[in-house]
Protein backbone atom coordinates (compact mmCIF):
# COMPACT_ATOMS: atom_id res chain seq x y z
CA UNK A 1 0.00 0.00 0.00
CA UNK A 2 2.98 2.31 0.84
CA UNK A 3 6.35 2.75 0.43
CA UNK A 4 8.21 3.78 3.87
CA UNK A 5 11.60 4.39 2.00
CA UNK A 6 12.84 7.56 1.28
CA UNK A 7 14.50 9.42 -1.23
CA UNK A 8 17.42 11.71 -1.39
CA UNK A 9 17.31 15.03 -3.48
CA UNK A 10 21.05 15.23 -2.45
CA UNK A 11 22.64 13.50 -5.56
CA UNK A 12 21.84 13.23 -9.13
CA UNK A 13 23.14 9.69 -8.86
CA UNK A 14 20.65 9.09 -6.02
CA UNK A 15 17.37 10.90 -6.78
CA UNK A 16 14.39 8.30 -6.05
CA UNK A 17 16.69 5.88 -4.60
CA UNK A 18 15.85 4.84 -1.15
CA UNK A 19 17.15 6.78 1.83
CA UNK A 20 16.78 3.81 4.32
CA UNK A 21 15.48 3.76 7.65
CA UNK A 22 12.35 6.30 8.13
CA UNK A 23 13.40 6.89 11.95
CA UNK A 24 16.75 8.54 10.70
CA UNK A 25 17.14 12.13 9.99
CA UNK A 26 17.43 13.40 7.15
CA UNK A 27 19.41 16.78 5.78
CA UNK A 28 19.54 18.86 2.57
CA UNK A 29 23.05 19.82 3.62
CA UNK A 30 24.65 22.90 1.89
CA UNK A 31 28.28 22.79 -0.25
CA UNK A 32 29.87 20.50 -2.67
CA UNK A 33 28.47 17.76 -0.82
CA UNK A 34 24.21 18.59 -1.03
CA UNK A 35 21.78 20.01 -3.68
CA UNK A 36 22.10 23.69 -2.05
CA UNK A 37 21.39 25.50 1.17
CA UNK A 38 17.87 25.20 2.72
CA UNK A 39 15.18 27.89 2.11
CA UNK A 40 16.76 29.18 5.65
CA UNK A 41 20.08 29.95 3.88
CA UNK A 42 19.48 30.12 0.38
CA UNK A 43 16.59 33.16 0.94
CA UNK A 44 16.91 36.27 2.72
CA UNK A 45 13.97 36.83 5.83
CA UNK A 46 14.71 36.34 9.11
CA UNK A 47 13.40 32.57 10.78
CA UNK A 48 12.40 31.87 14.14
CA UNK A 49 15.16 29.87 16.27
CA UNK A 50 13.13 26.63 15.70
CA UNK A 51 10.28 25.71 13.75
CA UNK A 52 7.77 23.26 15.04
CA UNK A 53 7.21 19.64 12.97
CA UNK A 54 4.48 20.48 10.26
CA UNK A 55 3.52 18.07 6.96
CA UNK A 56 4.42 18.24 3.58
CA UNK A 57 2.94 16.35 1.10
CA UNK A 58 2.88 15.99 -2.86
CA UNK A 59 -0.45 14.72 -3.88
CA UNK A 60 -1.01 13.13 -7.71
CA UNK A 61 -3.42 11.53 -10.07
CA UNK A 62 -1.55 8.09 -8.49
CA UNK A 63 0.37 8.42 -5.24
CA UNK A 64 0.39 10.83 -2.41
CA UNK A 65 3.75 11.47 -0.85
CA UNK A 66 3.90 12.56 2.05
CA UNK A 67 6.35 13.45 4.77
CA UNK A 68 7.15 15.01 8.25
CA UNK A 69 9.31 17.97 7.84
CA UNK A 70 11.61 20.37 10.87
CA UNK A 71 12.94 23.62 9.79
CA UNK A 72 16.07 23.71 12.22
CA UNK A 73 17.21 27.73 13.45
CA UNK A 74 18.27 29.94 11.26
CA UNK A 75 22.26 29.17 12.00
CA UNK A 76 21.55 25.67 10.99
CA UNK A 77 22.78 24.34 7.59
CA UNK A 78 19.62 21.93 7.18
CA UNK A 79 16.15 21.20 6.88
CA UNK A 80 14.99 17.63 7.98
CA UNK A 81 12.88 15.51 6.60
CA UNK A 82 12.15 13.05 9.85
CA UNK A 83 9.78 10.38 8.00
CA UNK A 84 8.43 9.44 4.47
CA UNK A 85 5.72 7.24 3.27
CA UNK A 86 3.78 6.98 0.00
CA UNK A 87 0.39 5.89 -0.56
CA UNK A 88 -2.16 5.05 -3.25
CA UNK A 89 -4.86 7.46 -3.39
CA UNK A 90 -7.18 5.02 -4.32
CA UNK A 91 -6.90 3.37 -1.42
CA UNK A 92 -8.42 5.89 0.56
CA UNK A 93 -12.29 7.25 0.37
CA UNK A 94 -10.39 10.98 0.59
CA UNK A 95 -7.47 13.37 1.26
CA UNK A 96 -7.96 13.59 4.87
CA UNK A 97 -8.25 9.44 5.60
CA UNK A 98 -5.15 9.58 3.51
CA UNK A 99 -3.21 12.17 5.89
CA UNK A 100 -4.75 10.84 9.11
CA UNK A 101 -2.76 7.46 8.28
CA UNK A 102 0.38 8.95 7.87
CA UNK A 103 -0.45 11.20 11.40
CA UNK A 104 -1.15 8.17 13.31
CA UNK A 105 2.01 6.90 12.08
CA UNK A 106 4.21 9.66 13.60
CA UNK A 107 2.66 8.60 17.12
CA UNK A 108 2.64 11.60 19.58
CA UNK A 109 4.12 14.20 17.47
CA UNK A 110 1.44 17.06 17.37
CA UNK A 111 1.51 19.05 13.72
CA UNK A 112 -0.46 22.06 13.09
CA UNK A 113 0.27 23.29 9.74
CA UNK A 114 -0.22 21.16 5.97
CA UNK A 115 1.47 22.20 3.50
CA UNK A 116 -0.16 20.29 0.28
CA UNK A 117 0.99 19.99 -3.04
CA UNK A 118 -1.65 18.78 -5.77
CA UNK A 119 -2.55 19.20 -9.24
CA UNK A 120 -4.92 21.26 -10.08
CA UNK A 121 -6.40 25.14 -9.47
CA UNK A 122 -7.71 26.11 -6.01
CA UNK A 123 -11.02 27.76 -6.15
CA UNK A 124 -12.47 29.29 -3.09
CA UNK A 125 -11.49 26.60 -0.74
CA UNK A 126 -11.99 23.90 -3.49
CA UNK A 127 -9.43 22.45 -5.28
CA UNK A 128 -10.33 21.75 -8.95
CA UNK A 129 -8.86 18.62 -10.78
CA UNK A 130 -10.27 16.61 -12.77
CA UNK A 131 -7.15 13.17 -12.08
CA UNK A 132 -7.82 12.76 -8.37
CA UNK A 133 -10.16 10.33 -7.07
CA UNK A 134 -11.87 12.47 -4.73
CA UNK A 135 -12.45 16.52 -4.01
CA UNK A 136 -10.49 18.32 -1.73
CA UNK A 137 -11.47 21.66 0.30
CA UNK A 138 -8.49 22.93 2.84
CA UNK A 139 -11.31 23.68 5.28
CA UNK A 140 -12.88 20.33 5.54
CA UNK A 141 -9.09 18.82 5.88
CA UNK A 142 -8.17 21.13 8.65
CA UNK A 143 -11.45 20.43 10.46
CA UNK A 144 -11.57 16.93 10.46
CA UNK A 145 -8.09 16.27 11.52
CA UNK A 146 -7.69 19.50 14.12
CA UNK A 147 -5.31 20.89 12.34
CA UNK A 148 -4.83 24.77 12.45
CA UNK A 149 -3.47 25.62 9.13
CA UNK A 150 -3.47 24.10 5.88
CA UNK A 151 -2.34 25.59 2.83
CA UNK A 152 -2.20 24.33 -0.56
CA UNK A 153 0.91 24.93 -3.54
CA UNK A 154 0.20 23.69 -7.29
CA UNK A 155 2.23 20.58 -7.35
CA UNK A 156 4.12 21.72 -10.49
CA UNK A 157 4.97 24.84 -8.20
CA UNK A 158 6.18 22.87 -5.78
CA UNK A 159 8.12 20.92 -8.12
CA UNK A 160 9.80 24.14 -9.42
CA UNK A 161 10.49 25.36 -5.92
CA UNK A 162 12.54 22.26 -5.69
CA UNK A 163 14.46 22.45 -8.52
CA UNK A 164 15.31 25.72 -7.21
CA UNK A 165 17.93 24.05 -5.41
CA UNK A 166 19.37 21.41 -8.30
CA UNK A 167 22.93 21.77 -9.83
CA UNK A 168 23.50 21.13 -13.56
CA UNK A 169 25.82 18.07 -12.59
CA UNK A 170 22.26 16.91 -10.95
CA UNK A 171 20.48 16.07 -14.41
CA UNK A 172 20.39 14.56 -17.51
CA UNK A 173 21.04 16.86 -20.28
CA UNK A 174 18.76 16.30 -23.38
CA UNK A 175 19.51 19.36 -25.78
CA UNK A 176 21.43 22.19 -25.75
CA UNK A 177 24.55 23.28 -23.42
CA UNK A 178 23.82 23.68 -19.42
CA UNK A 179 26.35 26.77 -20.12
CA UNK A 180 24.19 28.76 -22.32
CA UNK A 181 21.55 28.96 -19.60
CA UNK A 182 20.70 32.59 -19.34
CA UNK A 183 19.08 34.85 -16.97
CA UNK A 184 15.47 34.39 -17.40
CA UNK A 185 12.38 31.94 -16.84
CA UNK A 186 12.90 28.11 -16.39
CA UNK A 187 10.13 25.92 -17.67
CA UNK A 188 9.75 22.41 -15.51
CA UNK A 189 7.10 20.45 -17.78
CA UNK A 190 6.29 16.30 -16.20
CA UNK A 191 4.29 14.12 -17.42
CA UNK A 192 1.97 12.14 -15.05
CA UNK A 193 -1.21 10.97 -14.45
CA UNK A 194 -1.38 14.45 -16.17
CA UNK A 195 0.76 16.68 -18.04
CA UNK A 196 2.55 19.19 -15.10
CA UNK A 197 3.96 22.47 -15.80
CA UNK A 198 4.72 25.43 -14.32
CA UNK A 199 7.51 28.60 -14.90
CA UNK A 200 10.05 29.81 -12.54
CA UNK A 201 11.41 33.40 -12.71
CA UNK A 202 14.33 34.02 -10.20
CA UNK A 203 14.49 37.40 -8.14
CA UNK A 204 13.43 39.08 -4.97
CA UNK A 205 13.80 36.71 -1.24
CA UNK A 206 12.66 34.16 -3.25
CA UNK A 207 11.19 33.22 -6.64
CA UNK A 208 8.36 33.54 -8.28
CA UNK A 209 6.45 30.39 -9.47
CA UNK A 210 3.82 30.59 -12.34
CA UNK A 211 1.46 27.40 -12.10
CA UNK A 212 0.53 26.63 -15.32
CA UNK A 213 -2.44 24.49 -16.91
CA UNK A 214 -0.63 23.83 -19.53
CA UNK A 215 -1.49 20.20 -19.64
CA UNK A 216 -5.28 21.67 -20.62
CA UNK A 217 -3.94 23.53 -23.41
CA UNK A 218 -5.27 22.19 -26.86
CA UNK A 219 -2.81 19.36 -28.42
CA UNK A 220 -1.45 20.32 -32.05
CA UNK A 221 -0.06 18.00 -34.27
CA UNK A 222 3.31 18.33 -36.20
CA UNK A 223 3.05 15.77 -38.81
CA UNK A 224 0.85 13.22 -40.93
CA UNK A 225 0.69 10.18 -38.04
CA UNK A 226 -0.28 12.87 -35.29
CA UNK A 227 -3.04 14.55 -37.39
CA UNK A 228 -4.20 10.92 -37.76
CA UNK A 229 -3.96 10.50 -34.24
CA UNK A 230 -6.05 13.63 -32.92
CA UNK A 231 -8.64 12.79 -35.79
CA UNK A 232 -9.19 9.08 -33.77
CA UNK A 233 -9.15 11.03 -30.26
CA UNK A 234 -11.77 13.82 -31.46
CA UNK A 235 -14.12 11.16 -32.42
CA UNK A 236 -14.50 10.74 -28.51
CA UNK A 237 -14.14 14.38 -27.27
CA UNK A 238 -14.14 17.23 -29.52
CA UNK A 239 -11.34 19.05 -26.94
CA UNK A 240 -8.10 16.99 -26.93
CA UNK A 241 -5.55 18.39 -24.48
CA UNK A 242 -1.83 17.91 -24.38
CA UNK A 243 -2.02 15.55 -21.24
CA UNK A 244 -4.43 13.75 -23.22
CA UNK A 245 -1.38 12.08 -25.35
CA UNK A 246 1.35 13.44 -23.25
CA UNK A 247 0.88 11.32 -20.05
CA UNK A 248 0.30 7.73 -18.19
CA UNK A 249 -3.09 7.69 -19.74
CA UNK A 250 -2.46 8.95 -22.81
CA UNK A 251 0.10 6.80 -23.73
CA UNK A 252 -2.78 4.17 -23.57
CA UNK A 253 -4.58 6.82 -25.61
CA UNK A 254 -2.31 7.14 -28.41
CA UNK A 255 -1.20 2.68 -28.31
CA UNK A 256 -5.00 2.85 -28.52
CA UNK A 257 -5.28 5.33 -31.85
CA UNK A 258 -2.39 3.68 -33.37
CA UNK A 259 -4.11 -0.09 -33.16
CA UNK A 260 -7.49 1.78 -34.86
CA UNK A 261 -5.32 3.29 -37.71
CA UNK A 262 -3.33 0.55 -38.32
CA UNK A 263 -6.55 -1.79 -37.76
CA UNK A 264 -5.51 -3.72 -35.25
CA UNK A 265 -6.76 -4.92 -31.97
CA UNK A 266 -5.60 -3.40 -28.46
CA UNK A 267 -3.59 -6.26 -26.25
CA UNK A 268 -1.94 -3.71 -23.42
CA UNK A 269 -3.97 -1.95 -21.49
CA UNK A 270 -1.91 -0.44 -19.07
CA UNK A 271 1.19 2.76 -19.41
CA UNK A 272 3.32 0.32 -17.69
CA UNK A 273 2.83 -2.39 -19.80
CA UNK A 274 2.73 -0.60 -23.05
CA UNK A 275 6.54 1.09 -21.96
CA UNK A 276 7.90 -2.21 -21.45
CA UNK A 277 6.62 -3.63 -24.48
CA UNK A 278 7.94 -1.16 -26.63
CA UNK A 279 11.43 -1.35 -24.72
CA UNK A 280 11.78 -4.64 -24.78
CA UNK A 281 10.65 -4.51 -28.59
CA UNK A 282 8.01 -7.51 -27.90
CA UNK A 283 4.98 -5.37 -29.39
CA UNK A 284 5.77 -3.21 -33.25
CA UNK A 285 2.54 -0.98 -31.84
CA UNK A 286 3.96 -0.29 -28.64
CA UNK A 287 7.69 0.85 -29.60
CA UNK A 288 5.56 3.17 -32.26
CA UNK A 289 3.20 4.52 -29.29
CA UNK A 290 6.56 5.48 -27.61
CA UNK A 291 8.20 6.95 -29.95
CA UNK A 292 5.54 9.19 -31.03
CA UNK A 293 4.86 9.83 -27.49
CA UNK A 294 8.67 11.02 -26.93
CA UNK A 295 8.42 13.21 -29.95
CA UNK A 296 5.43 14.91 -29.19
CA UNK A 297 6.30 15.90 -26.25
CA UNK A 298 9.31 17.52 -27.97
CA UNK A 299 7.34 19.74 -30.02
CA UNK A 300 4.99 20.71 -27.01
CA UNK A 301 7.42 21.38 -25.09
CA UNK A 302 9.51 23.76 -27.81
CA UNK A 303 6.27 25.62 -28.03
CA UNK A 304 5.94 26.19 -23.91
CA UNK A 305 9.40 27.17 -23.98
CA UNK A 306 8.97 29.56 -26.63
CA UNK A 307 5.30 30.94 -25.05
CA UNK A 308 6.81 31.82 -21.60
CA UNK A 309 11.18 32.58 -23.11
CA UNK A 310 12.68 30.26 -20.97
CA UNK A 311 16.03 31.25 -21.67
CA UNK A 312 16.99 29.67 -18.08
CA UNK A 313 16.38 26.31 -19.09
CA UNK A 314 14.01 23.47 -19.04
CA UNK A 315 13.77 20.72 -16.03
CA UNK A 316 11.68 17.71 -16.98
CA UNK A 317 9.93 15.60 -14.65
CA UNK A 318 7.17 13.40 -13.78
CA UNK A 319 6.68 9.90 -13.04
CA UNK A 320 7.29 8.34 -16.28
CA UNK A 321 10.39 9.80 -17.85
CA UNK A 322 13.06 8.39 -15.52
CA UNK A 323 11.89 5.21 -16.64
CA UNK A 324 11.97 5.86 -20.24
CA UNK A 325 15.29 7.72 -19.87
CA UNK A 326 17.73 5.96 -22.33
CA UNK A 327 15.01 5.66 -25.13
CA UNK A 328 14.01 9.71 -24.49
CA UNK A 329 17.71 10.03 -25.26
CA UNK A 330 17.88 8.70 -28.43
CA UNK A 331 14.39 9.42 -29.74
CA UNK A 332 13.42 12.46 -31.97
CA UNK A 333 12.56 14.70 -28.53
CA UNK A 334 15.47 16.58 -29.39
CA UNK A 335 14.72 17.11 -32.78
CA UNK A 336 10.76 18.15 -32.75
CA UNK A 337 11.81 20.17 -29.52
CA UNK A 338 14.24 22.54 -32.15
CA UNK A 339 11.92 21.80 -34.91
CA UNK A 340 10.08 25.88 -34.19
CA UNK A 341 11.32 27.13 -38.15
CA UNK A 342 13.32 30.56 -37.72
CA UNK A 343 13.44 30.11 -33.31
CA UNK A 344 15.43 27.14 -33.94
CA UNK A 345 18.51 29.11 -33.44
CA UNK A 346 16.60 30.26 -30.01
CA UNK A 347 15.78 27.15 -28.65
CA UNK A 348 19.38 25.52 -29.23
CA UNK A 349 20.57 28.00 -26.82
CA UNK A 350 17.98 26.42 -24.34
CA UNK A 351 19.48 23.46 -22.17
CA UNK A 352 16.64 20.84 -21.39
CA UNK A 353 17.44 18.53 -18.84
CA UNK A 354 15.68 15.45 -17.08
CA UNK A 355 15.35 14.61 -13.04
CA UNK A 356 13.36 12.24 -11.42
CA UNK A 357 10.44 13.83 -9.48
CA UNK A 358 11.06 11.53 -6.24
CA UNK A 359 10.66 13.59 -3.49
CA UNK A 360 10.45 16.92 -5.24
CA UNK A 361 6.87 17.44 -4.63
CA UNK A 362 7.05 17.17 -0.92
CA UNK A 363 10.43 19.08 -0.55
CA UNK A 364 8.98 21.64 -3.04
CA UNK A 365 6.37 21.91 -0.51
CA UNK A 366 8.07 22.30 2.27
CA UNK A 367 10.51 25.06 0.93
CA UNK A 368 7.76 27.11 -0.56
CA UNK A 369 5.55 26.94 2.84
CA UNK A 370 8.82 28.20 4.85
CA UNK A 371 9.66 30.54 2.22
CA UNK A 372 5.66 32.00 2.11
CA UNK A 373 4.85 31.72 5.58
CA UNK A 374 4.93 35.36 6.31
CA UNK A 375 3.88 36.63 2.76
CA UNK A 376 0.07 36.31 4.37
Amino acid sequence: MHDRQLTTLSRATTLGAAWGNVAKTTRIPTGEEGVAQPASQRFAGARTAAMAPFIAADVGGTHARIGLVRAESANSSAVRVEQYDKYVCADFPDLASLLARFLRSIGDVRVDRIAIACAGIAVGDTLVNKNLPWAVSMSAIGAELGVERVRLVNDFEAVAYATHYLRANETVLLAGHADEAANGPTLIVGPGTGLGAAVRIAGGPHPTILATEAGQASLAPGNEIEIEILRVLMRRDSHVSNEAVLSGPGLVNLYNALCDIRGTTPELRAPAAITEAALNAHDALALEALNVFCAWLGAVVGDMALVCGARGGVHLAGGILPQIRQFLVTSNFSARFLAKGAMRAVLERIPVSLIEHGQLGVIGAATWFLDTQNDG
